[in-house]
């Protein structure tokens, strides 16, 4: 597979058959790589309009850039294409697209920033399209590894079989190298978008992961995951309780889920498995949210840290404000147990009058008693109620549900029916 350093070497290597800055991108439009040349610098406005700098820092280009560009024909194209400016896009200077191609297929193009200086019969053209073509066989190569490397990682992950999950872990370690064997944490995304024009088309294909430094492998599978709630300030206010109305909990439908293996530094150091996952949120239009389960030594066991990764990812939809976008295994409290419950297996008949529209406030209300251990005075301040206001309402909620909030065992099933809501 070729490495991230194989693809700069090459992209430096146009900017200095040409003269001129270059970018490197995807099928996708996520980044690959990006060289400068002699005059590239401050004060070099060509070398700096929106979209070049959008598509250095943000790893990835916009939509509408996307769409402006698409319009030239360049997916069809097996020569250099000439790109008119569009400031209404954030693209103010030219371009010239090279594509990257190998046997017919498209797997990239190379940007070149040009305000008509080059002619396109230029014969360094012809030399840039050769090392596009080099590049493209190497584009080619990682898209087959990839492919199977994620096909290892749904196995392993998915297959009912425990010998042939394993051995499909096995494989897996063999294929990516000395490097699987090292401290590893399995990483969910849910819901994953798929890749229609609204990146949320019913029976479309998964939209495409970018390639991130640490991921070493990935793969979309279906699984059952909640859709998160609304963001703050649309609905309800977050950390507001359980959904008014959702009675019975109910099984959530089947969704793409992305699964990613990530290489640690260790197992103390967590920060690669967050920041893939930060970054990786930033595909999907929809809410989503990730979860990132306990690191481990290896591949071995990958099954069991993918249900960890996704109870983390399930909990930080959940309770996004508290624990998401972004929540790991250790930290998600009774949701690692509660998440490996059936939907059903949480609803209480006992509760179930509280979780109604019209007692949404008293749901709140219990939730937040029951997360300060019982506490008035902190829960009267967390709520900003008077406490006097606080005790009428736990009576209501007893009178209710039935339940003593004296008693330890009836405050323990109040608690963890209302965290089985949220899920």
């Amino acid at each position: 597979m070729a490495m991230r350093e194989d693809y700069q070497a090459l992209i430096d290597e146009v900017c200095a058959l040409l003269g001129t800055p270059a970018t490197l991108e995807a099928r996708d439009f996520a980044l690959i790589a990006f060289g400068a040349h002699e005059g590239d610098g401050e004060g070099d406005e060509p070398a700096l309009d929106p979209v070049r700098r959008r598509s250095i820092l943000g790893r990835r280009s916009s939509p509408e850039v996307r769409e402006w560009f698409e319009s030239f024909g360049i997916t069809r194209a097996t020569g250099p294409v000439r790109i008119d400016p569009e400031p209404s896009a954030g693209v103010e200077h030219g371009r010239i697209c090279l594509p990257v191609r190998h046997r017919g297929v498209v797997h990239g193009y190379i940007w070149l920033m040009d305000d008509g200086a080059l002619d396109l019969a230029d014969p360094r053209l012809a030399s840039a399209m050769a090392v596009a073509s080099r590049i493209g066989t190497l584009l080619a190569a990682e898209t087959q590894a990839e492919t199977r490397t994620g096909d290892l990682l749904r196995e392993a992950l998915t297959e009912d079989d425990r010998g042939r999950a394993e051995e499909s872990a096995a494989q897996l370690t063999e294929l990516l190298g000395p490097a699987a064997s090292g401290p590893l944490a399995l990483l969910a995304v849910a819901p994953w978008p798929s890749g229609g024009a609204s990146g949320d088309s019913a029976g479309s294909a998964p939209a495409a992961a970018p390639v991130l430094p640490h991921v070493m492998a990935r793969c979309v599978l279906a699984a059952r995951v909640p859709r998160p709630g609304p963001p703050a300030g649309s609905g309800p206010p977050a950390g507001s309780g359980p959904p008014a109305g959702s009675g019975p909990a109910r099984a959530p439908d089947r969704q793409p889920v992305l699964a990613a293996v990530v290489r640690l530094r260790s197992a103390e150091v967590r920060a690669p498995a967050r920041t893939a996952a930060e970054q990786l949120l930033r595909v999907p239009r929809s809410p989503a949210a990730a979860g990132i389960s306990a690191p481990r030594r290896g591949l071995s066991g990958a099954a069991t840290a993918w249900r960890e990764a996704l109870a983390a990812a399930r909990a930080a939809g959940a309770e996004p404000e508290r624990l998401g976008p972004v929540a790991e295994w250790e930290a998600i409290g009774p949701y690692r147990l509660l998440a490996s419950l059936p939907a059903d297996a949480a609803h209480d008949a006992a509760v179930a009058p509280l979780l109604q529209p019209a007692h949404r406030e008293l749901a709140r209300t219990a939730e937040v008693f029951l997360d300060h251990a019982g506490q008035a005075g902190r829960t009267a301040a967390a709520l900003g109620i008077h406490r006097q206001t606080l005790y009428y309402r736990l009576s209501r909620i007893e009178s209710l549900t039935g339940l003593g909030l004296d008693d330890g065992g009836a405050r323990l099933l109040l608690h963890m029916t209302l965290k089985a809501a949220r899920l």
